[in-house]
């Protein structure tokens, strides 16, 4: 380095130094309130919603406001093939999200065909449901892609008839006055406990035969449970709004 462009860099080092210098941190103003945890990872904490108890369907209706037509038994709600998809009576926005599922443990089918079902958050927004076990289809579309966006990070699907869970982090989009998104929606999964989408940044409306493109929508919707003609079962499902 020239002589002059160290002495010009050791000029400008001093002021940068400057205003990285530490000041005090303001501390919080509120106290965080206090959530009593479940009594483990999967149980709901107190201030969770139970969205299915395993006995009814009373928080569910189908896509066009009559009552959801799944299946109730032993537990679990199982897809009614041909009955449509279910939604939930009260929408939601930002949340935390906590379902398990599980695909027909006889085998029938491959690729798209093979225990499809889908979590679809503010009604607009598929995270796939899937038999992802020993199952090829294109990597965008198996368990826990953000579907037609994003593969999963990894393929952590267990076998067929096993239950598998999602932990799902959702943050929805923010649209201005005119209706155009300026903060893109962003989701993070757990599947089975492991890690499979990090904060992504969804593109839009997860559709399957289009490319992605947002639209407006109220900053409250239902989250929607699809029938793909799979009976995929799923329990123990609760969410916490953000």
């Amino acid at each position: 380095m020239p002589a002059v462009d160290v002495v010009l860099f050791l000029g400008v080092l001093p002021l940068a130094l400057s205003a990285q210098d530490p000041a005090p941190f303001p501390p919080p103003r509120m106290e965080p309130p206090i959530v009593t945890p479940g009594k483990t990872s999967a149980d709901p904490p107190s201030d969770a919603l139970i969205l299915f108890d395993g006995k009814s369907l009373a928080k569910w209706r189908s896509g066009d406001g009559s009552a959801a037509k799944w299946q109730v038994r032993d537990g679990y709600m199982e897809v009614a093939p041909g009955t449509g998809d279910i939604q939930t009576a009260d929408p939601f926005g930002d949340c935390q999200l906590h379902i398990e599922w599980a695909t027909p443990s006889v085998v029938k089918g491959e690729g798209q065909e093979r225990g499809n079902s889908g979590v679809f958050l503010m009604g607009h927004y598929e995270i796939q449901v899937l038999d992802s076990y020993n199952n090829k289809t294109y990597f965008h579309g198996q368990a826990g892609s953000v579907y037609k966006q994003y593969a999963p990070l990894v393929n952590a699907s267990r076998a067929p008839g096993q239950w598998q869970s999602y932990d799902i982090i959702f943050r929805a989009p923010r649209f201005d006055e005119q209706g155009k998104a300026i903060e893109r929606a962003r989701v993070t999964v757990l599947h089975n406990g492991v890690l499979i989408q990090n904060n992504v940044a969804i593109f839009g409306n997860t559709y399957h035969d289009r490319p992605a493109v947002y639209t407006v929508h109220a900053p409250l919707e239902p989250l929607r449970l699809q029938d793909h003609g799979n009976p995929v079962r799923f329990r123990n499902i609760w969410i916490r709004r953000l």
